[in-house]
């Protein structure tokens, strides 16, 4: 390693908005040491994962998401995937859901009474995770055929009122 250029990463930050910022640090990193590169004089610094971490990949299964964890760790997983990257998912029904944006909820903001996953609330959607907290999403996409479309609460709604057949 050569350099580094630190940044914040907000609480609710999204993988493709660290994305924005890490292309930016890159660059602030890059034209630093540059002068340093070319002389043939640049640093040779150790890694130290003290200050950071590091991930080798990700499969399309890691995005599947587990409404019995905490909600915080299910918000987490939302926002590590969250598009333009593949997204957090849950089957329901032989279809496909994608969780495209979310906030977590403040305690008993929205109603936690009902069992853990996705639900349909006053025309707006929920996600109860297993310790009883909410996510409130903002946009569910289904994934059809190749394709994906955003879902309305309604639309939803719909789909898990219809019986499915094997």
């Amino acid at each position: 390693m050569m350099g580094q250029t630190p940044w914040p990463l907000r609480p609710d930050g999204t993988a493709g908005q660290v994305f924005d910022k890490v292309t930016v640090a890159a660059e602030q990193t890059l034209w630093r040491v540059l002068p340093a590169l070319l002389a043939g004089e640049a640093p040779h610094l150790p890694n130290d994962l003290a200050h950071g971490s590091y991930y080798g990949g990700r499969k399309p299964e890691d995005g599947r998401i587990d409404w019995t964890q905490p909600a915080q760790q299910v918000y987490n997983l939302i926002r590590a995937v969250a598009p333009p990257y593949p997204g957090a998912f849950t089957d329901l029904g032989g279809a496909r859901f994608i969780v495209a944006r979310a906030r977590l909820a403040t305690p008993g903001a929205l109603r936690s009474d009902l069992p853990p996953g996705l639900h349909v609330s006053d025309n707006a959607f929920l996600a109860i995770c297993g310790d009883g907290r909410a996510i409130a999403i903002h946009e569910l996409r289904r994934q059809h055929d190749g394709s994906e479309a955003v879902v309305t609460p309604a639309e939803f709604a719909q789909f898990i009122q219809t019986p499915r057949h094997s």
